[in-house]
Formats: C-alpha cells, sequence, structure tokens
C-alpha cells in the first residue's frame, strides 16, 4: 500500500491537483485525498502545501518526489522480469522533442521502436520551449544546445549545422543574401524559445565570428511553423540540417551564406537525474541514437 501510495503522490505532482490525479487513475477525489493524508501520516510530514486553487511541494515533498521516479522505475523493471521474462520491455515513455523533429523523425523511430516492442506506450510532447522533465515527469527530452542544468544528465545524439535558408521564390524576388550583413535588407523568419527571441543568429568560427541581429514581420513558438512560412517564401530561415535537409535536397529551399556557417550545435538526450532508469526508456534512447546516425 505504500508503494501505491507513493505512486500517487507522483501522479498528483505531475497533474498539479487532486481531481486531476483522480481522473488519472480513475478514483474519487475524496479516496485520493484520504491516501495523500494517510502517506503523510506515515512519514509524519506535510508533503504538499493545499490552497482553494493550488498545490505546491513542500521540501520533504520535493524529496519524496526526487527518489519515487527511480524507486518506482526499479519495481516496474523487477516486476516486468518476473512476470514477462528479462527481455520483454513493458510500460509506459513519457517524451519531450522540438516540433519539426518530433513531427519527422522521431515519430519515425517511435513506430519502428512501437513495431519492436508492442508492450511499450509512448506519449510524445512537442514543444520548441524549454521543458521542465522532471517537473513534468518525462522520462527523456531532446533538446538542442548546450544543457546548462548540471543535474540532468545527457548523452550527444549528434553534432548539425544551422542552415540559413529560404524559397527559391523568395530569393528571386529580393536577391540572394552575399554576406551576413546583408540580412538586414532582408525579412527573417524568427523563433522564439520561451521568454527569448532567437534573433541574434551567429556566423563564422574563432576568430572570425559574427552575431548577425535580424528582423521580421513574423515571429512565432513552433519551429514547424517557421519552415511552413519559409517554404512559402515569405522570408529567410535558421534551421537544423534535420529539419531542412530533405527541402533543400528538392530545391524546396535553397541554402545561403554557406561560407559563414557557424559551428555544428549538439542534439543532446536528456534524462532526469538519478541512477535508475528503467530498461524501456535506455531502450528507447539507444534506438533514437541508431535512428539519427542512420538518417
Amino acid at each position: 500500500m505504500l508503494i501505491d501510495n507513493i505512486r500517487l503522490f507522483q501522479t498528483i505532482a505531475q497533474k498539479g491537483s487532486l481531481v486531476a490525479a483522480a481522473r488519472e487513475v480513475g478514483l474519487s477525489a475524496t479516496t485520493v485525498s484520504e491516501r495523500l493524508a494517510a502517506l503523510e501520516a506515515y512519514y509524519g510530514v506535510v508533503l504538499l502545501n493545499r490552497t482553494t486553487r493550488t498545490l505546491s511541494l513542500t521540501d520533504e515533498g520535493r524529496t519524496l518526489l526526487d527518489g519515487a521516479k527511480s524507486v518506482l522505475a526499479e519495481i516496474e523493471d523487477l516486476d516486468t522480469r518476473i512476470r514477462h521474462g528479462a527481455g520483454m520491455l513493458t510500460g509506459p515513455i513519457r517524451i519531450s522533442a522540438p516540433m519539426d523533429l518530433g513531427r519527422g523523425l522521431v515519430s519515425d523511430i517511435i513506430e519502428r521502436f512501437g513495431q519492436d516492442h508492442p508492450e511499450i506506450s509512448v506519449e510524445l510532447a512537442l514543444s520548441d520551449a524549454y521543458v521542465d522533465i522532471v517537473g513534468l515527469g518525462f522520462d527523456l527530452a531532446l533538446r538542442f544546445g548546450e544543457i546548462t542544468d548540471s543535474s540532468l544528465r545527457t548523452r550527444t545524439v549528434g553534432r548539425y549545422r544551422r542552415i540559413v535558408c529560404a524559397a527559391p521564390s523568395y530569393l528571386n524576388e529580393h536577391g540572394t543574401p552575399r554576406v551576413p550583413e546583408d540580412l538586414a535588407n532582408h525579412n527573417c523568419l524568427i523563433m522564439r524559445f520561451g521568454s527569448s527571441l532567437d534573433n541574434v543568429w551567429l556566423f563564422g568560427t574563432g576568430a572570425s565570428t559574427q552575431k548577425i541581429t535580424v528582423r521580421g514581420d513574423r515571429v512565432v513558438n513552433d519551429g514547424h511553423l517557421v519552415r511552413r512560412w519559409a517554404l512559402a517564401g515569405h522570408g529567410i530561415t535558421q534551421k537544423s540540417e534535420i529539419d531542412v535537409g530533405p527541402d533543400l535536397r528538392a530545391g524546396r529551399l535553397v541554402a545561403v551564406l554557406e561560407d559563414y556557417s557557424a559551428p555544428p550545435t549538439p542534439l543532446q538526450i536528456m534524462f532526469p537525474p538519478g541512477r535508475a532508469q528503467p530498461r524501456r526508456v535506455g531502450a528507447f534512447a539507444n534506438a533514437l541514437r541508431a535512428g539519427f546516425r542512420s538518417s
């Protein structure tokens, strides 16, 4: 019963309310409240600060939540090995990925992985913004760039160039920039990552590095939409070669300023802190790396 209550506590923390947790697990809100009270009585501490509108973790609650993920993962793996044999992978995986990457290559990898492991269920959340993978209960996340949160575990998938590109129709009408400074005379399609605007584009390496501030009439927090706008001829964008590679090869987009390319950007898999990791998550991470290497 203790393990069940810890698992329920994890669901409450992820969902942000007793009512939402009750719906998730198919219990009444009263039962969920009683089981939370029993867990707090067992430890002799308050795990959640409760008001009429919000829930927030106490320090003790955060400690329990941090430890619960690894403990519950070990229990689930043990249960799987006993019930289904050491070779069977079962259970859910929650993944966060950028928009374009998730709709393209990651979706294809999930499809193949699901065929090999039909007992695994996958929840894929797409966002180009920073995601709190611990607070939101993700098993792993894919993100471009260096990871500044030292508490997270990471594995590098590869390094990929960001390519400045536009549709032939745009370049035919407005001309092709020859040096980075020419972008001041062009309409640029700009991404927003949370509160940060990606309007300072990096060019060159070492002593020849340049930072160019770009402007344009379209800003969005969805990389997939930026790519659609570029394909429609609305302006120049800067995208990962993974996202626009097929468009470049097909001639739908044209790379510009390639002599001024910046160093490749790492693509990394992020995992929550802690040593324990379900075997299914490790297996999927391996499938991601293999899928990107063969793409």
